[in-house]
């Protein structure tokens, strides 16, 4: 069968979701809703958003849908056991987790931590606390630096989180010291994600987190869409996070961005060049820096900076290229705590020769996504119903 579309570039929000799913209140969520307070706590100036048809999905306050909107829309259920960066990836790219990672809300046991402290040669660790990455470098960096012993923390996420002082733990040695955390959690303590946390600065006022951060993610199941496009002959280029997501599998092109502003220059890059297959991106401040902080004022400003910049994307799109834009799961600036929310995630879908307008309605799962890009370069993923006849 002939491609529909020669590129798929695939822009995650991350975080960005659009009102709590049946199961919200199971998870501690009931009444989340990302975007919806979002646009609730002012006006939110995304015309180009609009334009595509996000107000269309459903009601946000001062959005309003559009007759002939340039894309189509609807919204996905994330359908795994989670509501993490790893699972709603995983899932888009076929994978249904039926038990989520583990998670560890009293900190590490002693058995974890004294078996990081010996191989990783350690003089101790500080914290072993679910904590706010921001806050326990303010609360611990400046007996860090005293001590020389890392800062570890985990989160509402299934993360083992280690947050060092470049300057006291060089960056190689950080790197080194995750990576033998992430070879001694396995089995039941397999966390999603090893995460390098790197700062500066000389006290608690003015410590901040670098842009070294470094992931290592346990390796996702094979027969997900990456290797199948991969081995398929086709270019699969990953912009940010995307790689470590997937511990580098089926990745053809690795290409490092730091920050919104960087991720979006990089996707406009990427789709300049010569490729064929898939361009898959993640806009982390979203999640980083707006949802995790219970910051809804910056979380607007950034949905109208992304949205001012949208138009650079679609200028940079070939004729035949699709452009889905969806999000991994919801973190609602406005709900207590600092955790993601299990949410919706919007889908918007646009390609100059597509079809624009078609409602797509609630999606079975993420996998929806993964399975309409395979069947569009002529594979198949184990979950996933396609709309590309919807859209093509």
């Amino acid at each position: 069968m002939a491609r529909k579309f020669g590129r798929v570039c695939l822009v995650v929000l991350d975080s960005a979701g659009i009102g709590e799913m049946p199961d919200a209140a199971a998870w501690g969520d009931a009444g989340s809703n990302t975007l919806g307070h979002i646009f609730e706590s002012r006006t939110v100036n995304v015309p180009n958003l609009q334009a595509m048809g996000l107000g269309n999905i459903t009601p946000l306050k001062g959005l309003a849908g559009v007759d002939h909107p340039t894309g189509s829309y609807g919204k996905c259920t994330l359908k795994s056991d989670g509501k993490d960066t790893t699972t709603g990836h995983w899932e888009m790219a076929g994978i249904i987790l039926k038990q989520g990672f583990p998670k560890f809300p009293d900190g590490f046991p002693p058995r974890i931590i004294n078996e990081f402290v010996a191989k990783a040669s350690l003089p101790g660790v500080l914290g072993n606390v679910p904590a706010s990455g921001t806050e326990i470098i303010k609360d611990l960096g400046e007996e860090h630096i005293r001590t020389g012993k890392p800062i570890v923390y985990t989160s509402a996420d299934s993360v083992f989180q280690i947050a060092a002082h470049e300057e006291i733990v060089h960056i190689d040695r950080l790197y080194e010291i995750c990576e033998i955390a992430r070879n001694i959690l396995h089995g039941d303590d397999e966390v999603a994600r090893v995460i390098a946390r790197p700062f500066l600065g000389s006290t608690a006022d003015n410590f901040k987190r670098t842009e070294n951060r470094h992931d290592y993610a346990v390796p996702p199941p094979a027969g997900n869409l990456l290797p199948l496009l991969k081995d398929a002959g086709l270019d699969v280029v990953c912009i940010g996070k995307i790689a470590s997501i997937y511990d580098g599998m089926g990745v053809t092109e690795d290409l490092t961005a730091k920050n919104n502003d960087q991720i979006i220059d990089v996707t406009i890059q990427a789709l300049n060049n010569d490729s064929h297959g898939l361009i898959f991106s993640n806009l982390v401040d979203f999640d980083m820096l707006y949802g995790h902080r219970r910051d809804t004022e910056g979380y607007a400003t950034a949905l109208e900076h992304f949205d001012a910049r949208l138009p650079e994307i679609i200028d940079a799109l070939n004729d035949d290229d699709l452009l889905i834009m969806t999000a991994d799961h919801g973190n609602d600036p406005s709900y207590p705590g600092s955790d993601h929310t299990r949410e919706y995630v919007p889908l918007l879908v646009y390609g100059k020769t597509a079809t624009g307008g078609a409602q797509l309605g609630t999606r079975q799962s993420l996998s929806d996504i993964g399975q309409t890009i395979a069947e569009n370069f002529g594979v198949r993923i184990a979950d996933g119903v396609s709309f590309l006849n919807d859209v093509g």
